[in-house]
């Protein structure tokens, strides 16, 4: 049975540091203030609501195209598609009640649909595809720019359809379509911040918060990074190659530690004896300065630049780390 650590000490943030977050975008101000520094909310709210006239947000609208889309596309392989930055301001906290919003969904809802295979052409955007840990990406925006759909409609729902795709040891895998009976680390945790995005859009359900809490154990079991068979440390990603212990900005489908703790904080889950040594990783990679690296960029051409490049400090993981650490520390 898992236990609860004994409680620590967060390593406070450097005023420098929190300053050098502040000194940044609107995306990334109004969460240090919130997560961070505990700003009054209407101070929190009015530097959330420069996310959609400022800054790096801002810019994302204004590429979106007169057929709704970025990139031309719902998706593709070079994260610069609709769905990418959909991802990008939903991570970048565009409130989804403002009018720029709710202008650029609507015109996503209206206008995008899907291409290629036989499974999906022509589906509404938000209707989704075939492959979970795509349309778990697309049930996570869906539900937090407010397109989500009551779990129960027949035959209607990426969230309908990624409860019947969840595997007996509870996670998934867009391989399981293939044959594949295992889950992957990639796409659980797509799923999962779907799931938590629905259940926060249109409240809980029983079969949606029982199958969200499995997919939290199949990470729990493994301890974010070791397999259960034998609790060998799981170095590379079988499928894209990319190693869950460097950390990446954004992370598009990948799974990486850090992200999987973020998920864990964002979801309310108490900590145990379970993440303590993904938490000493998160915390073993801060520098002496008190930030934390861009340690992995995956391939592809960014939208917009949002950090200063792999290998040098990234205002996007110091404060995820951070966050990440403070919840732990708060709740051992």
């Amino acid at each position: 049975m898992a236990t609860n650590p004994p409680k620590r000490q967060a390593p406070k943030p450097e005023k420098s540091v929190i300053q050098w977050l502040l000194d940044s975008d609107p995306s990334i101000r109004w969460q240090v203030m919130r997560d961070l520094i505990g700003a009054p909310a209407d101070e929190v709210a009015a530097e959330r609501a420069r996310v959609a006239t400022e800054g790096v947000g801002a810019r994302l609208l204004a590429l979106q195209g007169a057929d709704g889309s970025w990139g031309g596309a719902a998706w593709n392989r070079g994260w610069d598609s609709t769905m990418h930055v959909l991802m990008l301001l939903r991570d970048m906290g565009l409130d989804p009640v403002s009018d720029q919003a709710r202008r650029a969904v609507g015109l996503v809802r209206d206008r995008v649909t899907w291409q290629g295979w036989a499974a999906y052409d022509g589906n509404p955007f938000f209707a989704g595809e075939v492959e979970p840990c795509i349309n778990g990406q697309v049930g996570a925006v869906g539900a937090y720019f407010g397109q989500d759909v009551v779990v129960g409609e027949a035959n209607r729902g990426i969230v309908n359809r990624l409860l019947a795709e969840q595997l007996p040891d509870g996670g998934w895998n867009c391989e399981a379509a293939n044959g594949s009976t295992r889950s992957s680390f990639n796409t659980t945790i797509c799923v999962l911040e779907a799931l938590l995005e629905h259940e926060r859009a249109v409240g809980g359900s029983p079969v949606v918060t029982e199958a969200r809490l499995r997919g939290e154990e199949y990470l729990l079991e493994r301890r974010l990074f070791r397999r259960r068979s034998t609790g060998e440390v799981i170095e590379r990603d079988r499928k894209g190659d990319a190693t869950w212990l460097r950390f990446a900005f954004p992370t598009w489908w990948h799974y990486d530690v850090l992200r999987g703790l973020e998920y864990l904080r964002s979801a309310g889950v108490t900590p145990d004896e379970r993440v303590a040594e993904a938490i000493e990783l998160v915390a073993s990679k801060r520098d002496g300065d008190g930030r934390w690296p861009l340690e992995t960029r995956y391939p592809g051409v960014m939208p917009v630049e949002i950090d200063e490049g792999e290998g040098r400090p990234s205002r996007w993981n110091t404060l995820r780390a951070l966050r990440v650490l403070a919840w732990y520390s708060a709740q051992g």
